[in-house]
């Protein structure tokens, strides 16, 4: 049995897998891997914390993978098709596997916000970015990124 007596002191990742140019924009954002740490391999835990100004990804949706997100600290907004969405502390949103209606979480207020966000780990995936031109295959937990049109990024 592994513990974690303080997740906030593991180091945080800052840097995104997307190609460029769609890398940019994510300084703010430092996702802390926890499932690794405590020797678990079914699911993905990140404690996550965006700076003022941050957003959590491009708005996305997965075609197998469920994601659960749940608020620590802070206030974040919550954009899908639907509009945006306040969420609070306490709060807990999911997203099932299939759903697409793609969704991320951006930092409006002027105070970090903290949440965990856990979700499957699938070997295999597709995940499709709705705003953008970009679309990603997970193949055996290594992801390759496509233009919509099919064609690869270099």
């Amino acid at each position: 049995m592994a513990v974690i007596h303080d997740p906030m002191r593991v180091p945080p990742r800052t840097t995104t897998i997307y190609p460029k140019p769609f890398d940019e924009g994510f300084e703010g954002r430092l996702k802390r891997p926890l499932t690794d740490r405590l020797g678990l391999t079914q699911f993905g835990v990140n404690l996550t914390t965006l700076e003022p100004g941050a957003q959590s990804s491009h708005r996305h949706w997965h075609e197998e993978e469920d994601e659960f997100i749940y608020m620590l600290e802070g206030e974040l907004v919550l954009v899908t098709k639907d509009g945006e969405q306040l969420l609070k502390p306490s709060m807990a949103v999911g997203f099932a596997a299939g759903d697409r209606n793609g969704h991320h979480l951006v930092n409006k207020s002027r105070y970090r916000a903290t949440y965990l966000e856990i979700g499957t780990r699938s070997p295999n995936e597709d995940v499709t970015y709705a705003d953008i031109d970009l679309r990603a295959e997970k193949r055996g937990g290594r992801y390759r990124f496509f233009h919509t049109n099919g064609e690869p990024y270099e």
